[in-house]
């Protein structure tokens, strides 16, 4: 009998007004699994992502995670059964000190039972413990933690977006929505975060969806890529099926040629 997918979702739609952002969408990500969503600017990825962290509704459809339905829900419910995101712009508290930021992740996912923590303060108080101790593991792991007392606001851009990621991997997710992680970052930061991905990947049992216009990022992280155009579903394949794919070229060449030859380069060429 085939696994449940972590990830399942049917029939999927979203309109504003006369726009069909997202048309019939199906998708099936299987827990473990490093998905790539990619296409043209204004192919629908991002509303995709909305609607997969309850950040929208969909006007059809449904949602399920790791069986449960959720279409519908709100941000919350999703985030309540283990879907976490980072999005294009960075949202961080910036008044907060980077290790206050990624505390906020945590105390959302942790013991949501108040009551407990006020009668039995001593287990809150090893529960706090437990909890610094892996936002410390996190900000070591990204290169963090020499800024742990800094204002998240003081970071530079590229340390702002590792940041951004280490918050939502302390909500302890089961999948992780990452919204273009590599926007605005050099190559050495670029090439830094694809490490630090495929090492998370490798060592822990968590599931990703990722949007990315950095082909070198995708064709390197992804099992599987999923090509929206206008809001469908144009191919779906897996890095080298995908740079090969007719289909796929005619959706770029229409006006995302330089991402296309990106595309083509992480592979030495179309």
């Amino acid at each position: 009998m085939p696994e449940q997918p972590l990830l399942e979702v049917k029939g999927l739609s979203k309109s504003f007004g006369g726009i069909r952002a997202v048309d019939d969408l199906n998708l099936s990500v299987q827990d473990g699994e490093f998905i790539g969503l990619i296409g043209p600017n204004g192919a629908g990825k991002t509303t995709v992502f909305n609607l997969l962290s309850g950040t929208i509704k969909p006007t059809a459809g449904h949602i399920a995670v790791g069986g449960e339905r959720l279409e519908g829900q709100g941000a919350e419910e999703f985030a309540a059964r283990g879907v976490a995101r980072t999005f294009q712009n960075i949202r961080l508290f910036k008044h907060l000190t980077v290790f206050e930021n990624v505390l906020a992740g945590m105390h959302g996912t942790s013991d949501r039972q108040l009551w407990r923590n006020l009668v039995q303060g001593r287990l809150f108080r090893t529960q706090e413990e437990r909890l610094r101790e892996r936002a410390a593991e996190l900000l070591e792991t990204f290169g963090l933690s020499r800024h742990a007392d800094e204002l998240s606001v003081h970071l530079s851009y590229g340390d702002q977006r590792r940041l951004e990621i280490v918050r939502a991997l302390a909500t302890f997710p089961k999948l992780l929505l990452l919204d273009e992680p590599a926007a605005g970052m050099n190559p050495a930061e670029g090439r830094q975060l694809v490490e630090l991905l495929g090492q998370i990947k490798r060592t822990q049992k968590l599931t990703f969806v990722l949007i990315e216009h950095d082909m070198e990022v995708v064709m390197e992280l992804c099992d599987r890529i999923r090509v929206l155009d206008y809001g469908k579903s144009l191919f779906e394949g897996t890095p080298e099926e995908v740079r090969r794919s007719p289909a796929v070229r005619e959706a770029y060449l229409g006006g995302e040629e330089d991402e296309y030859a990106q595309l083509g380069a992480a592979y030495g060429g179309l």
